[in-house]
């Protein structure tokens, strides 16, 4: 990386880097998103207590029956159970999924807004490379980062630092 760096010095050709991570946390559309999210998984987290309630339900009507019950009673009512812990089980991981794929569905579109923007950035300041700050090693001058810039042409108003 610092040969890179060395090279592209050498040879005149600009290089930038943005903060991906800080111009999505400054976008109101990522608040919105984020409220989203968090409605999603307050519906999912409903579906997965009436399900742990429902288990727990007939685990409790198990436990005060299982005297009384005959052996194949009870053989059926513990399949049932494991019938209910599996469905459960599963449940919860495909509401992890779930939740995985609505927040990839819905920032997709800032992450698309986000990346037209460094494009256009990038072009009007002449830069050959942006790179993304998080795998960024090194960099020599602090005026190379876009990121405010990016925000900027995203109609996002920064803080300078010191600001409040």
């Amino acid at each position: 990386m610092v040969a890179f760096a060395g090279q592209v010095k050498a040879q005149g050709i600009k290089v930038g880097y943005a903060n991906v991570d800080y111009i999505l946390s400054q976008l109101p559309d990522s608040k919105v998103v984020n409220t989203q999210l968090e409605e999603y998984q307050k519906q999912l987290g409903s579906q997965l207590q009436a399900k742990y309630a429902t288990l727990e339900a007939k685990a409790g009507e198990y436990e005060a029956m299982r005297g009384t019950m005959t052996p194949d009673a009870r053989a059926k009512a513990e399949e049932e159970l494991r019938t209910l812990q599996e469905g459960f089980q599963q449940f919860q991981a495909d509401a992890e999924q779930s939740l995985q794929k609505k927040r990839v569905e819905l920032l997709s579109p800032v992450y698309d807004k986000i990346q037209a923007s460094i494009d256009k950035v990038a072009a009007a300041e002449g830069f050959a490379f942006i790179l993304r700050s998080s795998s960024l090693l090194f960099a020599s001058e602090a005026n190379e980062n876009i990121s405010n810039k990016v925000l900027a042409d995203l109609g996002v108003e920064v803080k300078e630092e010191g600001e409040e």
